[in-house]
């Protein structure tokens, strides 16, 4: 029970976040490109590369950072099904280079930071 609750924490709380650059992005930026979502997941694969770099012993000898940080957290704060959705709907309204450029800046930007952060870890 306790994993429950750790990851119903972290997943709020990472709910929170990125409802937070939601907002910010919102009030502060006006574009097509679903800036929102991209810095949403940069962010959350940035949490999660610098937890490991920093803490990859303690995640080992103690799960519920693990649930809490990983788990909860960054899979409350990434959003995969929304970067889809959003994806497919720059399709449908002829901005194809938008979703090319949505594709290609996440992927790459997110899995260069999990991999190069965690090189070592």
């Amino acid at each position: 029970m306790n994993n429950l609750l750790l990851v119903f924490l972290g997943g709020g709380l990472g709910s929170l976040a990125r409802f937070g650059i939601a907002a910010f992005v919102q009030a502060n930026f006006k574009s097509v490109f679903p800036l929102a979502t991209l810095l949403s997941n940069i962010f959350s694969c940035l949490v999660l590369a610098l937890t490991l770099m920093l803490f990859s012993d303690k995640l080992i000898s103690n799960p519920s950072l693990r649930m809490l940080i990983l788990i909860g957290f960054c899979g409350g704060f990434s959003t995969f099904s929304t970067f889809s959705y959003e994806t497919v709907e720059l399709m449908r309204s002829g901005n194809l280079l938008y979703a090319i450029a949505n594709i290609l800046i996440s992927v790459t930007v997110c899995i260069a930071l999990i991999y190069f952060l965690t090189k070592q870890a």
